[in-house]
């Protein structure tokens, strides 16, 4: 994930491809069951906005759109992003 543009700023955006990552890095950090389908809370949270995203079309979103739980997952996903590529470096 890019480091993104949002600083809990209003008038920021964040694009749908730094919103699904996120959603990743939550899947990945707690994979559904083979008898569930279910997201963990933090991918929920972010899976509702990407879901709206898609079905209007929108490559871009305000972080005024984003639930209090999404803000919250979507800062945490990126923090453990940026910390893992600077391992990595």
């Amino acid at each position: 994930m890019p480091a993104s543009k949002v600083q809990n700023s209003t008038n920021q955006t964040v694009s749908i491809v730094e919103i699904e990552s996120a959603i990743n890095y939550w899947r990945q950090q707690y994979p559904s069951s083979r008898d569930t389908m279910t997201l963990c809370p933090q991918a929920a949270s972010l899976a509702e906005l990407y879901a709206r995203m898609i079905l209007f079309q929108i490559t871009e979103t305000s972080w005024t759109e984003f639930s209090s739980q999404a803000k919250k997952s979507f800062q945490q996903a990126q923090k453990s992003f940026g910390a893992m590529h600077t391992k990595a470096a």
